[in-house]
């Protein structure tokens, strides 16, 4: 599996931001300043975070504003290079095109004008199975219907059928998130200065279905309008410098049913998305707990892929499942954390990398002290809910 140390980070950062022209007349986007920090240091502070710490920025509009102010990284302990999109913009495929030689032969593309929290250890599997199987690509999307943006892709069973921005249909129910992985090769078809837009790669990888897909299921936030500005000046005011409450929620047994294994003939979690059944009232009380003013997040230990029952992208896949019902039930959950590993190899244990003595393995604390990284709680009201010891002795690790 692809480490996010080892993944080259390039954010595309030329934009003029037309329709912020009261905000950007001076500033490029990436610096518009939001509740006292440039905009794109919410983001960049996650990637660090998730492990990055190799960035290529492509700049243009005020680009000596962006790199006196990121330099080459060092302040942050990551380093940042930089390819200039010269006076002609060339689209977003045409400024990665001109940064090549500066590309590494896989990398995550981002946009710096939006925000997008994802699990970033997921998107990296997803990716390094897809490249096993052949493929060269990858796609963040979001069930979106229609909300944010005109939804562009048409997903079933897992799987991206379509992905077309000029041509809607009702069949498409989801959206590009904004994050992929690329393959460098993949921009060797085009001139240097050719202009051209990253959509015209990611639509002929879906025709010929080269592009994996990872589905998330949190929304972006993106300041392309005074609007949306104004939107994420709210949520990261709350997120970022207000403490709320939270309810941490162990997942099997308390979210949905554990299950009846005939292969071991043991009760365990469900292993595939077939077996996920809810609880009786369980949306009902996410959407209580949520009206009280706490954050409700999931912290769960799933080993079955460790233990070589299932693999990875299984557990992931019920995980999706399991928020996105619930969310069509009106119940929104913050965030989850999973714990994937097993502290010793078994004989059917096939992904290695899973074997790990961690330290967000309940009992220990992990899952929930790596929630008070992301968001701004407030332990002494927060509460822990599980149905074993290991979670009851997790919550009082925490404290």
């Amino acid at each position: 599996m692809i480490k996010a140390a080892k993944m080259q980070v390039v954010v595309l950062m030329g934009g003029l931001g037309t329709r912020l022209k009261s905000y950007t007349k001076e500033t490029p986007k990436p610096l518009v300043e939001v509740n006292g920090m440039p905009f794109f240091d919410y983001q960049f502070d996650l990637m660090r975070k998730a492990g990055f710490c190799k960035f290529l920025f492509l700049i243009g509009y005020r680009a000596q504003m962006i790199e006196s102010y990121y330099g080459d990284g060092s302040k942050w302990n990551v380093s940042i290079s930089y390819s200039y999109d010269g006076e002609e913009l060339l689209g977003t495929g045409g400024a990665v095109r001109r940064a090549y030689d500066l590309l590494e032969d896989d990398f995550l593309l981002m946009y710096a004008d939006s925000f997008m929290d994802i699990d970033f250890q997921e998107t990296l599997y997803r990716y390094s199975i897809a490249k096993e199987q052949g493929k060269q690509a990858l796609m963040t999307v979001l069930k979106n219907q229609n909300a944010y943006d005109k939804s562009n892709c048409i997903i079933e069973n897992g799987q991206l059928l379509l992905y077309d921005k000029h041509h809607p249909t009702e069949q498409m129910n989801y959206i590009d998130y904004g994050i992929g992985i690329y393959q460098k090769q993949l921009f060797t078809n085009y001139q240097l200065h050719e202009k051209f837009d990253v959509a015209v790669i990611q639509n002929a990888l879906s025709l010929h279905k080269q592009m994996a897909v990872h589905i998330v299921t949190k929304r972006f936030y993106e300041i392309g309008s005074p609007q949306s500005l104004a939107e994420f000046k709210e949520y990261s005011k709350q997120r970022f410098f207000e403490k709320h409450p939270a309810v941490f929620l162990d997942r099997d047994g308390v979210l949905n049913e554990i299950v009846y294994n005939e292969d071991t003939e043991q009760m365990d979690s469900p292993l595939k998305i077939e077996e996920v059944v809810f609880m009786d009232r369980a949306a009902e009380a996410i959407r209580l707990l949520r009206d009280k003013g706490y954050y409700v997040f999931i912290v769960t230990n799933q080993p079955a892929a460790a233990k070589g029952k299932v693999k990875l992208d299984r557990l992931y896949d019920i995980n999706t499942y399991l928020i996105e019902q619930l969310k069509e039930q009106g119940a929104l959950i913050d965030d989850l954390f999973m714990c994937p590993h097993y502290t010793r190899k078994l004989d059917l244990t096939k992904e290695d990398f899973l074997i790990e003595n961690c330290e967000c393995r309940k009992p220990k604390a992990g899952l929930l002290l790596k929630a008070g990284e992301k968001y701004q709680i407030d332990w002494e009201h927060s509460y822990m809910v599980g149905d074993s010891y290991t979670d009851v002795v997790a919550g009082q690790n925490a404290n």
